[in-house]
């Protein structure tokens, strides 16, 4: 497989990832990238969230990468298993605590079990959504090598991440591993 082979899926977060964001400057580098378009990005819920994720993974034309942002990474946790078997790594970046807000509850109790692909979650100190020790402990039952960034807030616009180079870097890392691996047939999504 190689770099062309695979599919960027952008998980954007609640109330979407707008002008500027990270997500959505990738977006536009990426001409592999797939972004998932929610029909409710104010008021959530799980269910449809898990299920547009999954038709999103399902439909790619190739093995998947997840670039997930806060509601997104918790979304992309609920996955069933068809999805997951085509997803080959993700980048989970501030997650958020769908505990500690109302209006993100239905995502509630997030799942506490091991990821069956690598992933990379990054969560910051200070982030505003999400204490930074829950993002580990969310890091190690879904068995991600955890990066901690000191003081980055919620690791968006608001908090000064625009083109954000270490996430492209730690991104190209995973796709890059990907391209090396041996191609494995995929199941068919009918």
């Amino acid at each position: 497989m190689s770099a062309a082979d695979t599919s960027v899926v952008v998980v954007p977060g609640w109330r979407d990832s707008g002008e500027g964001h990270w997500q959505t400057l990738w977006t536009a580098r990426l001409p592999s990238a797939i972004r998932v378009v929610q029909d409710d990005w104010i008021t959530p819920t799980r269910s449809a969230w898990v299920r547009t994720l999954e038709s999103t993974i399902l439909g790619a034309p190739h093995p998947v990468v997840l670039v997930a942002h806060s509601l997104g990474c918790i979304a992309a946790s609920h996955i069933g298993p068809e999805a997951a078997a085509r997803v080959r790594g993700a980048l989970f970046v501030a997650p958020a605590d769908p505990e500690r807000r109302a209006a993100l509850s239905d995502f509630a109790p997030v799942p506490y079990g091991r990821l069956p692909y690598r992933s990379i979650l990054v969560a910051s100190s200070n982030d505003p959504f999400c204490p930074v020790r829950l993002a580990g402990a969310y890091a190690r039952s879904w068995g991600s090598e955890f990066v901690r960034l000191q003081d980055a807030g919620h690791i968006n616009i608001d908090s000064g991440h625009g083109e954000w180079p270490l996430g492209w870097a730690l991104l190209q890392s995973l796709v890059e591993e990907q391209a090396a691996a041996p191609a494995e047939p995929l199941r068919s999504a009918a």
